[in-house]
């Protein structure tokens, strides 16, 4: 599988649980800093307020310690009339640690829209693989 983005993270001492790994919930503050990093590369404003995670699916593969090297891959693997769904791999030392997939819906105005145009000709242009929905 073909990730278009990919983006080191520094794992920060703050992003530590109690026993010295990095905690669960941080898993998705990693994935949303790759999926902004996709969003600004698409040529989105992420600060515009037109997106908004609805739902979040984490695979746990393996732990990832303080001063481990980490990479999250990121792509849009499905583009629905309001939503799209991403998928990434979070790899450290090498190793795969995390599958994750997140559901973002475009809103307008404070409620779901259809994805406009541009967005969906960017996502189909950084692609090299098929999207499910374009």
């Amino acid at each position: 599988m073909r990730f278009p983005v990919r983006v080191p993270i520094e794992v920060r001492f703050s992003d530590l649980d109690t026993l010295k790994h990095v905690n669960n919930a941080v898993y998705l503050t990693y994935d949303e800093v790759a999926r902004g990093h996709y969003l600004r590369r698409a040529g989105a404003a992420i600060d515009s307020g037109n997106f908004v995670m609805a739902r979040a699916e984490v695979d746990y593969i393996r732990p990832i310690l303080f001063a481990e090297p980490v990479e999250i891959a990121i792509r849009v693997e499905k583009v629905g009339n309001s939503s799209f769904r991403t998928l990434s791999e979070t790899w450290a030392s090498g190793e795969l640690a995390a599958r994750i997939k997140v559901v973002v819906v475009w809103l307008e105005n404070g409620k779901p829209a259809r994805i406009p145009n541009w967005l969906r000709e960017a996502i189909r242009a950084m692609e090299s693989e098929p999207v499910e929905g374009l």
